[in-house]
C-alpha cells in the first residue's frame, strides 16, 4: 500500500526532530564534558599553588608549557612527577584511616548527612549504615555528634587449618 505524500512528509519531518534531538544531546554531552575538563584543569592550578598569580603571569607560564609540550622526554617527566605527587598525596591523605561503620538509631536529615560525606563517608542502603575510611578518633567524634556510634570493621577470621584432604593412594 502507497503511503501518502502526507504521511511521507510527516515521517520525514519526525525524523528531522529526533535527529535535531540527537545532535542537542550531543552539544549537551560536550559542553558538559569541556566544562568537567576546565574546572579539573582549575583545580589542579590551585593544587599547583598558581591560582594567586595574576592572570599574564599565568598565562606566560603556561604558554611556556604549552612550548615544552612538544617535546615526549618532556611530557613523560612531568607524568612521572604529577604520578609520584598525586600517589603521595593519597598515601599521606589516607595514613591512618581503616575501614568504619557509623550506625545511628534513627535515620539522618540532610544537615547532618553533609558532614558525613564530606569526610568521605556513605550510606550502605542494604546494611542501613555509614562506611568508609576514616581514623576511629574522627569517625567516634562524627558519630557522637549525630547521637550513634562508630565501629571498625574486622576482617572475617580465617581459619587456622583446612581439613586434609584424603590422598589418591590411600
Amino acid at each position: 500500500m502507497a503511503r501518502s505524500l502526507a504521511e511521507r512528509l510527516r515521517a520525514h519531518e519526525q525524523q528531522k526532530a529526533r535527529l535535531a534531538e540527537q545532535e542537542a544531546k550531543l552539544k549537551t554531552a560536550e559542553r558538559k564534558a569541556r566544562t568537567r575538563r576546565l574546572i579539573e584543569v582549575g583545580s589542579l592550578v590551585d593544587k599547583a599553588g598558581l591560582l594567586d598569580l595574576d592572570s599574564s603571569t599565568l598565562y606566560g607560564a603556561l604558554l611556556s608549557l604549552r612550548d615544552g609540550a612538544a617535546d615526549k622526554a618532556q611530557i613523560g617527566k612531568w607524568e612521572a612527577l604529577g604520578g609520584r605527587t598525586f600517589a603521595r598525596e593519597a598515601r599521606l591523605r589516607d595514613e591512618g584511616k581503616e575501614p568504619i561503620v557509623l550506625c545511628f538509631p534513627t535515620a539522618l536529615d540532610k544537615d547532618a548527612t553533609a558532614p558525613l560525606r564530606a569526610a568521605g563517608f556513605r550510606f550502605n542502603k542494604v546494611l542501613q549504615h555509614w562506611e568508609g575510611l576514616a581514623r576511629l578518633a574522627d569517625a567516634e567524634v562524627l558519630a557522637r555528634e549525630r547521637g550513634g556510634s562508630a565501629r571498625r570493621v574486622t576482617p572475617p577470621a580465617l581459619p587456622d587449618s583446612a581439613p586434609a584432604r584424603p590422598s589418591a593412594a590411600a
